[in-house]
């Protein structure tokens, strides 16, 4: 830990804070292509000889009145050569690849570029005392890999110029910002838990992040619903950061009640005495202001001049410490800014980022402006992992569809024949390559092929499509087709540069459907990919009240063997839960239809028992729609509402604030387990008395489950429970812990299924569990109920 806290950046974020001006253009148009640009890079630098040292780290700190500043980055290459006279001459490259043609790129190209590598030669200068640096920009098309050099010697005194004016800008901010974090970590030091007192176990995983944090490694923590965990991992996380262990928090989540229960913690320890910036991330799509308009200057205005106002909006904003969506909202309306890019400099200036995962795995879209460069001292809290494994398999992976390159084909024929025509190649050779898929084959699966390694052949025919694709849309010419090809390009590049990560985990399998093929490259297995991604950061932490069991998603989420595993007891009265087991009705696919008439008789002696809000979670919406059908002609005195398939943000909310503590009859609600409402709801009291939960909640089998099932069973024989069972029993722990939220609730659990009676499932039962009641008939689960309820 330093004894002097400095405001630290890197040399690309510097440069372009102080430089940037005009335009925010599509992301497509500079850094599309970051697979081939690193490709280029590598085959560019192993190409030198002797004299060339490739990815030299840098830095350096820079002392004033009122700031220290610590600027860092890796220069590309550094050439070190000798001059006629014998002396050693040392030259700075920069390299950066193009799509634009060579032959238009002149000296001042991009004056960033110059900018960037003259601050890497001035540093090189200082730490070697050099009087003089060359400086040189090599530029190289990613298509013909034609390359254009510019080459400048700038003496010691000219680069710590043209440095010092980029410092002299950059210093008011870094003066603020050092400030602010005086005044943050001495609040975070001084600021006391926000509650009277800690729960039971909430202590113990506190300690356990605490000890995490600091030492810089990995805690995988499950602990029971209602122990507080959002709260018992952001205290430490800031009391590590107000003692400079780390020195950014991500708090990362699948869904956005989580990130709203984390606003809401961070709103109470402020008003405990908490100084602190966070900034919650919105999805682009969500947030942007003119959702129909191209992201272009030429389209919408939010875009047009950008970086001339943002510097203006960030010192606007600078008195703000909750960066809430609507605050972000507010204030690029007021200067006319991308919502969406406005959050991500934000980010720069936030002590916590509240964000989705994807912001920090995700190839495609992760925070680039922080894990680019050299990685910081981050902490990554994980909220909900148990999410983490099925939504890291989605990053990792890529597919293309044969349909959409035939429909674009028929939409660019006549203004773009030459895509056209590398589109029609593509098409054909999934169309040949569906005709290796196998005949329809058992439990409905459409025909398909799955196999070890993937087809390189298509690889050429992808970065010619990708090739042209992106030469027209870097025009940003209107076209009623420009969407369609914009999304298409996006798939094309993310096929590609996920084929540069494809290894022994993986498989690549085709899908034929109807006159559609599809070509996916799966990740089957994330770990390494996690790892990697997790190594961005200083120490993470991945908890949730399902990580059952503990080992399995320690190894499937990039953990370690030396990594820290913590299960917290529950901090509630056993008593208050009063679990019931139903354990001779079947509710497999093949045999519901025989046990609908004994689920709905268990469900009606479950929520009759006694007064009250019920949730019943069943395994699909078809299950759904037959037993709730069948639970109405009861004509019970209660009232009945549904999960639909499509609820938006309002449908939601409307759901949940039907089960009203003060309803006066009973209330049923029909969910999908697993759902939107199996998990992050938050119903304490009397909002919510009881759940009955049908099923085990294995996943339906599909492709991409049974390619798990076969490619763990190979690994470890244990492929039915890492495909099926495992994420099965997350989601039934999941909607039972709905009930249970604080130490003054009592409520009733019912599970339905005759696999609860067998050991592989058993087994997976939390300790607070082991007491679970076993009921043989409807009158058998009235009685039970009924006895609970009379203690109250």
């Amino acid at each position: 830990m330093p004894a002097i806290r400095v405001v630290k950046t890197s040399v690309r974020n510097l440069v372009e804070f102080v430089l940037r001006s005009g335009d925010l253009v599509a992301a497509f148009t500079g850094s599309s292509r970051m697979q081939e640009g690193s490709r280029i890079h590598r085959r560019l630098q192993q190409s030198q000889g002797a004299d060339y040292e490739s990815e030299v780290s840098l830095s350096i700190v820079i002392e004033l009145s009122d700031a220290c500043i610590e600027i860092s980055g890796r220069a590309d290459g550094v050439i070190t050569a000798s001059d006629a006279n014998g002396d050693q001459a040392v030259t700075i490259e920069e390299i950066k690849s193009t799509t634009a043609d060579i032959g238009e790129i002149e000296e001042d190209f991009k004056p960033l570029h110059w900018a960037q590598a003259k601050c890497y030669a001035h540093m090189y200068a200082v730490r070697h005392g050099l009087p003089q640096m060359g400086v040189q920009l090599c530029y190289c098309q990613v298509d013909t890999l034609a390359t254009k050099t510019f080459t400048k010697v700038f003496s010691a005194a000219e680069l710590a110029q043209f440095f010092d004016s980029l410092i002299t800008q950059y210093a008011l901010w870094a003066a603020r910002l050092g400030t602010w974090t005086e005044i943050r970590d001495a609040s975070a030091q001084l600021v006391e838990f926000p509650f009277g007192s800690f729960r039971q176990g909430q202590r113990q995983l506190a300690v356990a992040v605490y000890q995490t944090l600091t030492k810089g490694c990995k805690l995988f923590a499950q602990a029971p619903t209602g122990t507080g965990k959002t709260m018992a991992t952001l205290f430490p996380a800031i009391k590590a950061l107000g003692l400079g262990y780390v020195e950014k928090i991500f708090f990362l989540t699948a869904k956005t009640v989580t990130r709203q229960l984390a606003e809401e913690a961070f709103d109470r320890l402020r008003q405990a005495g908490l100084h602190c910036k966070t900034l919650t991330l919105t999805a682009k799509d969500k947030i942007c202001f003119q959702p129909e308009a191209a992201c272009t200057p030429e389209e919408c205005s939010y875009a047009r001049g950008y970086y001339d106002r943002v510097n203006a909006a960030l010192a606007d904003c600078w008195q703000q410490e909750a960066f809430t969506r609507e605050i972000v909202e507010e204030y690029a309306r007021k200067h006319n800014l991308c919502p969406f890019e406005l959050s991500l400099d934000l980010a720069l200036w936030a002590d916590v980022v509240i964000c989705d995962y994807n912001y920090v795995f995700d190839p495609r879209v992760y925070l680039k402006r922080f894990f680019n460069e050299n990685n910081g001292q981050y902490c990554f809290l994980v909220d909900e992992a148990h999410n983490l494994v099925d939504r890291a398999r989605e990053m990792f992976s890529a597919e293309i569809a044969k349909q959409a390159f035939l429909d674009i084909k028929k939409a660019v024929k006549t203004e773009l024949p030459k895509l056209a025509q590398a589109a029609g190649k593509i098409n054909t050779f999934l169309t040949k390559a569906g005709k290796l898929c196998s005949e329809e084959s058992v439990a409905g699966q459409p025909r398909h092929l799955v196999q070890k390694e993937p087809f390189q052949e298509i690889n050429p025919l992808l970065r010619k499509f990708a090739e042209l694709a992106e030469k027209w849309l870097a025009e940003n010419k209107p076209a009623v087709f420009r969407e369609e090809l914009l999304e298409l390009f996006f798939q094309v590049n993310a096929y590609l540069r996920t084929g540069d990560m494809y290894d022994q985990r993986y498989v690549t399998y085709l899908e034929a459907r109807e006159k559609d093929i599809r070509l996916k490259l799966f990740c089957v297995n994330p770990s390494e990919l996690l790892r990697q991604a997790l190594e961005r950061g200083r120490a993470t932490v991945c908890f949730s009240a399902t990580l059952t069991p503990l080992a399995y998603f320690a190894e499937i989420l990039g953990g370690e063997e030396t990594g820290g595993q913590l299960t917290v007891a529950s901090p509630f009265d056993p008593g208050n839960l009063n679990l019931l087991v139903a354990d001779n009705i079947s509710t497999t696919y093949k045999t519901r239809e025989k046990t609908y008439e004994h689920v709905v008789d268990s469900i009606c002696a479950a929520v009759t028992a006694r007064q009250g809000n019920y949730l019943v979670f069943l395994p699909s919406y078809r299950y759904l729609d037959e037993i709730s059908r069948r639970f109405c002609q009861r004509l019970l005195p209660v009232e009945v509402i549904c999960q639909q398939g499509e609820m938006n943000e309002a449908e939601r909310a409307d759901f949940l604030h039907r089960f009203d503590r003060d309803n006066p009859g009973t209330l049923v609600g029909f969910a999908v387990l697993g759902g939107i409402f199996g998990e992050g709801i938050d119903l304490t009291g009397e909002r919510l008395v009881g759940a009955v939960i049908v099923g085990v909640g294995l996943p339906m089998v599909c492709l991409e489950r049974e390619i798990i099932k076969n490619w763990f069973d190979t690994e470890n024989e244990r492929g039915f429970e890492y495909a099926y069972v495992y994420p099965g029993m997350n989601k039934v722990l999941q909607a039972a812990g709905r009930v249970i939220r604080t130490e003054h609730d009592r409520g009733l659990v019912l599970l339905i299924d005759d696999r609860f009676a067998h050991t592989r499932y058993r087994r997976l039962f939390p300790q607070e569990w082991r007491g679970a009641l076993r009921v043989k008939n409807p009158a058998g689960i009235d009685a039970a109920a009924k006895q609970f309820w009379s203690g109250m």
